[in-house]
Parts: structure tokens; sequence; C-alpha cells
């Protein structure tokens, strides 16, 4: 079956929904058995580079491939092998596209395991997302670190998706804000999406948004990524990436303090229309309302009593 063209790759275009349910149920346990013996090549070194190459292509027509690779022996301690053994081509940066892509597979295929509902709480419990934040923590821009840096930031991403407040109660025990924010500053635009994705994910959370409004050096840290890059997306325009920035501006002003400080911090073109053209959807276009309302209002009500002292200005 491996020498099939990708026409005839095994996949659910023999047996869609209006198959008999015979011919269905075939499918699946060909799928079935097909994802097992790839599994099992992971623990194989020989095989397991073609193994992660396919499974990573096939993992969303494996059904179960998730607790597959959790619960199977010896796999998920395969996959961080081939995490680990990339740590010293990290500083001074000697990785390889070839190595960058074979990391990347595994990579998507913790992602599966991040995703599904039932391996996401062993996931975390077993700190697994810790391995990745040596690849979020380097700072080269070549393409090959930024696809691993992309990746990463995936895995991440699928975790909050969900809106699990054990997922965020774990990310804020970790580093992965200052990590986020590190790349909002030097990443990709597609990196940088993702990772302020995440940033606005944890501080739609009500734990996340105290988290960062706790202590003025959160603050600021925030604040002025989240200005700097609408700087960059002023002379680079992203609409996808603007539309992160304006959330998660939004959700600081839910926080009094946090709100009454962006008065003074918030850069001017986002609140004079100059980047209007750049909104594409009519929820950010809302978003920005709001926001501009809600500073607005906090500007009217003139500057809170003790807040200065309070936020150790």
């Amino acid at each position: 079956m491996a020498n099939l063209p990708p026409s005839l790759s095994i996949g659910p275009s023999f047996a869609g929904p209006g198959a008999p349910a015979a011919a269905q149920a075939a499918s699946r346990d060909q799928d079935m058995a097909t994802a097992e013996q790839l599994v099992l090549n992971l623990c194989n070194p020989e095989l397991r580079e073609r193994a992660l190459l396919d499974l990573s292509k096939k993992r969303e027509i494996f059904q179960d491939l998730a607790p597959l690779l959790w619960h199977s022996f010896g796999t998920i301690a395969a996959l961080l092998q081939e995490i680990v053994s990339i740590y010293p081509s990290l500083s001074p940066p000697t990785l390889s596209p070839v190595q960058s892509n074979r990391v990347c597979n595994a990579l998507a295929l913790l992602q599966c395991v991040a995703t599904h509902h039932d391996t996401r709480p062993p996931f975390l419990a077993a700190q697994i997302p810790l391995y990745l934040y040596p690849f979020l923590n380097t700072n080269c821009k070549a393409r090959q670190y930024e696809y691993l840096r992309l990746t990463s930031l995936g895995v991440i991403g699928a975790l909050v998706k969900v809106d699990d407040p054990e997922v965020i109660a774990f990310l804020l025990s970790t580093e992965i804000i200052p990590l986020c924010l590190r790349t909002m500053e030097m990443g990709s635009e597609l990196s940088k999406t993702v990772a302020t994705f995440i940033v606005q994910k944890i501080m739609l959370d009500d734990t996340g948004l105290h988290y960062v409004c706790a202590t003025s050096e959160r603050y600021f840290a925030i604040a002025s990524v989240l200005a700097m890059m609408v700087e960059s997306v002023s002379e680079h325009p992203s609409p996808r990436l603007l539309k992160h920035i304006i959330r998660c501006y939004l959700r600081l002003t839910d926080n009094a303090r946090a709100c009454s400080l962006l008065q003074k911090h918030i850069p001017i073109s986002l609140t004079n229309g100059t980047l209007n053209k750049y909104i594409q959807d009519e929820l950010t276009k809302r978003w920005l309302q709001q926001l501009v309302h809600n500073i607005s209002i906090a500007s009217r009500g003139g500057p809170l009593t003790g807040l200065d002292h309070m936020m150790g200005m």
C-alpha cells in the first residue's frame, strides 16, 4: 500500500458517507491497521523517519490516533527523543532543514495528542509542552528554526483553543507568556499571529487576565510588545494579526488599572482610524469600536486614586 500514488492513498474517498456500512467499516479497519503499523515503526530507528512523515500527513484520517500514540509502548518516548536530539543544534545554530522537518513531523503528532480530549489531561500532567520551549527560546530567523517555532506554537495553540481552565493554569505556571512575547517581537508574520492568539486566549480566561495585570512588569511587557506590533502592522499590513492585537487590547480594558494605563500607552494609529482600512471583518470592527469606547470612558472618569503607586510607577 505504501507505493500507491497519492490519489489512491488510504482515506475516506473509497468509503464515503454514501458507501455501504460494511465498506465503511472495512475502510476504518484498514486505516487503523495502517496507523498501528506506522506507530509501531516509530520505535524502530531505521523506520522512524518515514513513519513520522506518513503519520503526520495522514493524522486527520486516522481515527483515535491520539490515544494510540499515547498508550502504545514507547511511542511518546520516541517522539521526545526526536525533539531532544536536536537541542545541541539550537545554540550555536547548526540545524539542517532535514532535521527540522523531521522534528516538525514529531511535533505534529504531539499536537494531535494535545487536541484529543482523552489524551490532553495526561499530556499536561506529563508536562510535555516544556520540551517545546527551547524551540520558542531561539532567536535565529532561518527558515528551519522558524518552522520549529511555528509548529511548537501550533501545539500550544491547540491546547488553548479548547478553553480549558486547567490548560491556562498549567501554562501560567510556565514561561509561556515571555516566550510568546519573544516570538511576537521577532517571529514571522504567521508565528507572530499564533503567538498573539495564544496570549489572547490566556487573557480571555479570568485567571490569565489577573496574571498579566497583577504587576506593572507584566503589564508593560505585554503593552510594549503590542504597541510595537501595531507599528509593524502599519508598515507591513496583516489583517489577521491586527485582529488578534485588537482583541488583546480590548481584553486589557476589562481590568480597570490596565484600562486607565492604556490611555497613555495605546498607539494613536490604532485609535485615530489610521488602521481601519486593514480591518476586513465586522467582528474586529466592533472590537475596535468597543476598545476606543472603553478607553474614552476611563479617560472621562479621570485618574484612579493611587493607581500609579499600585502599579509600581
